[in-house]
């Protein structure tokens, strides 16, 4: 131990009073700190790393702290220094320091690990009718895949690694502690390449296009996504594949526009059908419907044919369509339209 003159309590921050879960987390904080991993070539922060271990060695345990509280720090000293310390509780579960700071800084060495690929969006148009009805469309598209010939190793022919003898990982010493860490000659692989795979090159991917059947659902709207798993950016290091979203737009229609599940719909109509009424044609995603329309009916008055728009996505059910009336006037006036139209004038008086 430090023949320092360090007051334990002092040392990890807390009261003498403190509790156990104070002790212990107050420790944990400042292990993770002064960690000598996280300060490479910093002896302050080791000398600081070995000081806080030393306080939480006799804190955390009863016996030791009473003794500590009764007759101070000297109690521990002049005997044998301790060949390294317990394994304290860091929150990962009980097991070696080593497999706590393997643990620990496991966050720090993403790229010794199998990851996986890249989620990618591409941007798909559908007509309306097809958004209504559904409908299955081939989409072709160029992403990185799993090489056919490695299985994503990017080897050709490989080897157990020399230096860690094919377990990944190497142990290091760092003063009284010893933690392991990816082997730095196959990075953790267990093998080591010996001959780049010639169909990729060593990377591990290719580039590929494909035309896939991407099914699309009845409600599809603008801003919709399909979702096809498995079909992203292959993975790394053998990792699995991202997904691919195929994200939807609807394009405009020359006769209805849409709003949500409902469709609206502009009918022209003469003056004659305005003012003494009759049946008229509407056109519906379902063809041509058949509709009375009733005298007197004022341009912009709208009516709701119940059931004939968009189905919904997940309940499917059928938003309404609203047939908009637009009375049209005559292009062209002979003096007989003149005088029938002076004749209607005069109704409005």
């Amino acid at each position: 131990m430090s023949t320092t003159t360090q007051d334990f309590y002092e040392t990890l921050g807390v009261k003498k009073d403190a509790t156990a879960d104070e002790i212990k987390k107050a420790y944990r904080k400042l292990a993770r700190k002064y960690h000598p991993d996280l300060n490479p070539g910093d002896n302050s922060a080791e000398k600081k790393f070995k000081e806080i271990n030393e306080a939480y060695e006799v804190l955390s345990d009863k016996k030791k702290r009473s003794e500590y509280d009764q007759f101070g720090k000297a109690t521990f000293e002049g005997g044998q220094e301790h060949e390294g310390f317990r394994s304290h509780d860091f929150g990962f579960g009980s097991g070696s320091a080593e497999d706590i700071f393997s643990n620990l800084f496991r966050s720090f060495r993403q790229e010794d690990v199998p990851q996986r690929g890249a989620d990618l969006v591409t941007r798909f148009e559908i007509s309306l009718e097809e958004a209504y009805q559904g409908v299955t469309k081939p989409i072709t598209l160029t992403h990185d895949i799993s090489c056919k010939r490695c299985g994503g190793s990017g080897a050709e022919t490989s080897h157990l690694c020399s230096q860690c003898k094919g377990s990944g990982s190497v142990k290091q010493s760092r003063g009284v502690f010893r933690m392991s860490q990816p082997c730095p000659s196959c990075r953790g692989r267990g093998k080591v390449v010996s001959k780049a795979c010639s169909s990729c090159r060593g990377s591990g991917s290719t580039s590929a296009n494909e035309t896939i059947k991407v099914k699309i659902p009845p409600g599809a709207d603008t801003g919709s996504r399909v979702k096809l798993r498995g079909m992203g950016s292959a993975g790394v290091m053998g990792g699995p594949p991202g997904d691919l979203y195929i994200e939807l737009e609807v394009k405009p229609h020359p006769t209805f526009k849409r709003d949500g599940d409902n469709i609206y719909a502009d009918i022209p109509v003469s003056i004659m059908e305005a003012t003494l009424g009759g049946k008229i044609k509407v056109p519906t995603l379902d063809g041509t419907v058949t509709m009375t329309l009733p005298p007197g009916t004022d341009s912009g008055k709208k009516f709701k044919l119940k059931g004939k728009g968009i189905p919904h996505r997940k309940s499917g059910v059928r938003g309404d369509e609203f047939a908009v009336i637009h009375i049209v006037v005559p292009k062209k006036v002979t003096n007989k339209l003149k005088e029938a139209l002076e004749e209607i004038e005069k109704a409005y008086k």
